[in-house]
C-alpha cells in the first residue's frame, strides 16, 4: 500500500470529507501484520504501508498503549486484544481451527465444556469454546476475559512464562478475589503456579466462581514455548477427585499434546 492510496479515497468510496485518513493510516499498520510477518521492525512497517517511518512510529506505539500491539524494543507484533476489534482476526488464526475438532471430540467424550485461551496482559482471553452445558452464571463467548490468577488455563499459561517474567507478572498483578477460595498472596499463587509447571497441568476448584471447578494443561508451539491452553469445566460437585485425576487429566493432557502436535505440524507445512 502506497501512500497515495492512503490519502484519498478511491472512486466510488465514501466522500472525502468523510474519510478519516487516520483511522486508515492506523488499521493499515494492524493488517501489515500477518502468519507470515507475525513480528516487524518499525522499517518493515513503513515499507509495507507506505508510511513515513515517523509516522509509523507514533501509529505503534498508540496502538502498544492502548494494548493492540507490543514490543520489545525493536520489533512490534499484535496482541490477542485485537479480537475486540471484531472476529476477523479471529478467523485469520490457525490455532482455533486447530483445536476446535479435538475440543469437539474431548467435550464427547467427558461430557463437559472444553475451551482454549491466550494470555493476554493479566487476563486470559477466550478464542476457542465448545459448550455442552451451561454452569457459569456469567456466559462465555469468543473473547471473553477472566483475571489469569483465578482461572485454571491462566495458571497453565503464567506456568510457561519465564521466571522474569513470571515475577514481573507477580509484581504488578491486583490478585483480586473472585470467591472466598481465591489465591490472592503472592506466595500463594507461586507456590501453585511452581505445582502447575511439575505437574504439568492445573486445576482450579472454585476459585473463580462458586461451584465452578475447572482443569487446564498448555499447549505449545515447535519450539515448546506455551503459546495457549485448553481447559475442561465442570460442576465442582460432579466428580471425586479421584475420577478427575484418573479420568479428566489423562484425557485433558493428551488433548492438549494432540492440538500442540497439529499445531506444529500446520505451521511447518
Amino acid at each position: 500500500m502506497s501512500t497515495s492510496d492512503l490519502n484519498d479515497p478511491r472512486e466510488g468510496s465514501v466522500a472525502s470529507t468523510d474519510y478519516v485518513q487516520s483511522l486508515a493510516r492506523g488499521l493499515s499498520v494492524i493488517t501489515a501484520f500477518g502468519a507470515d510477518h507475525p513480528r516487524q521492525t518499525l522499517s518493515d512497517i513503513a515499507r509495507a504501508t507506505g508510511l513515513t517511518r515517523a509516522t509509523a512510529r507514533r501509529f505503534l506505539l498508540t496502538l502498544v498503549e492502548l494494548g493492540y500491539v507490543r514490543t520489545d524494543g525493536s520489533q512490534f507484533w499484535l496482541t490477542p486484544r485485537v479480537l475486540e476489534l471484531g472476529y476477523s482476526y479471529l478467523s485469520a488464526l490457525s490455532l482455533p481451527d486447530v483445536a476446535r475438532p479435538h475440543l469437539e471430540m474431548l467435550a464427547e467424550k467427558v461430557h463437559e465444556s472444553t475451551s482454549v485461551s491466550v494470555l493476554d496482559g493479566d487476563d486470559v482471553v477466550y478464542i476457542a469454546r465448545v459448550p455442552v452445558r451451561r454452569i457459569m452464571t456469567v456466559s462465555i463467548t469468543l473473547g471473553t476475559r477472566f483475571p489469569a490468577h483465578a482461572t485454571s488455563m491462566g495458571r497453565a499459561l503464567l506456568a510457561g512464562l519465564s521466571p522474569s517474567e513470571l515475577e514481573k507478572y507477580l509484581t504488578r498483578a491486583e490478585l483480586t478475589p473472585m470467591t472466598s477460595r481465591t489465591l490472592t498472596t503472592v506466595d500463594d499463587l507461586r507456590t501453585e503456579i511452581e505445582k502447575v509447571r511439575r505437574d504439568g497441568y492445573a486445576i482450579v476448584d472454585q476459585e473463580l466462581e462458586e461451584g465452578l471447578r475447572s482443569l487446564a494443561a498448555p499447549i505449545r508451539d515447535e519450539s515448546g514455548a506455551v503459546v495457549a491452553s485448553m481447559n475442561i469445566s465442570t460442576h465442582a460437585g460432579r466428580y471425586p477427585d479421584d475420577t478427575v485425576h484418573d479420568v479428566l487429566v489423562p484425557s485433558l493432557i493428551s488433548t492438549a499434546e494432540a492440538i500442540s502436535h497439529d499445531l506444529v505440524r500446520t505451521r511447518t507445512n
